[in-house]
């Protein structure tokens, strides 16, 4: 029996090479997207050809009622998630923090800390082997921000991923008597379109230029060591953060 991933923020980016990789790898996959169905479709596309079943699900992981449905949908059609990866997240306009919108602060942390919290809720009602599951595990996305500060352009981001990697401590703790292990990845820099989509495309050159490998992160390079975080070889590993930089 395969096992079953749920994938949020999965239509582009580090989430939709994670559904891809997945899939590749023996799992069935629950894409989660915000808006953009036809990404979204292309990813269950591509995990289909690689002989996974896969499904999208539109919701918004800063609203507890999508992040619901979510689960009950994958429960639905594929069955009872065995892998989450919290990818979904926002990082709001560059910006320093006196000028620091309160719409901005607060959508920052109902996705980047409210969401994670709620999908873990809704992930260890379903893997809790106090609760009649099997175990799992849970991969949360932080940042290289959170130990960073992003000052002069993200200090909410930092300061939410900085919630992140607490959460991820705590729960690893907290499930790991229960068969569920939960880890984080410090995300550095990555190719994707979030930057630009936070008016800041300059961003990822001016980083690659001070990163010891000389290059900025792939997709792929994230969803290689997610991979490994959900698979037996990481199994004594819980409550844990690994850094993917680039020696940054």
């Amino acid at each position: 029996m395969r096992p079953i991933a749920i994938v949020t923020g999965a239509s582009h980016g580090i989430g939709a090479a994670t559904a891809r990789l997945f899939a590749a790898e023996g799992y069935d996959v629950c894409i989660n997207y915000l808006s953009d169905a036809a990404a979204a479709s292309r990813v269950v596309d591509d995990c289909k050809a690689a002989g996974a079943r896969a499904v999208a699900v539109q919701g918004d992981m800063g609203k507890i009622e999508d992040i619901q449905a979510l689960f009950s949908a994958c429960d639905d059609a594929l069955g009872r998630v065995t892998c989450l990866v919290n990818n979904a997240g926002i990082i709001g306009n560059a910006c320093r923090i006196e000028d620091l919108q309160p719409a901005t602060l607060e959508r920052t942390f109902r996705v980047n800390v409210f969401g994670v919290i709620y999908c873990i809720q809704e992930a260890a009602k379903r893997m809790s082997t106090r609760r009649g599951g099997k175990g799992g595990t849970i991969v949360n996305m932080s940042s290289l921000a959170a130990c960073l500060g992003s000052p002069n352009e993200y200090v909410h981001y930092a300061a939410s991923k900085g919630a992140v990697e607490s959460i991820s401590i705590g729960a690893g703790k907290e499930l790991a008597p229960e068969g569920i292990r939960v880890n984080a990845i410090r995300v550095g820099t990555t190719n994707t379109r979030i930057h630009t989509q936070g008016g800041n495309p300059e961003r990822p050159a001016r980083i690659a230029a001070v990163t010891p490998m000389g290059r900025i992160a792939e997709p792929e390079d994230i969803a290689r060591a997610t991979l490994w975080l959900a698979s037996p070889g990481s199994g004594f590993v819980t409550g844990t953060l690994i850094t993917v930089s680039g020696g940054l």
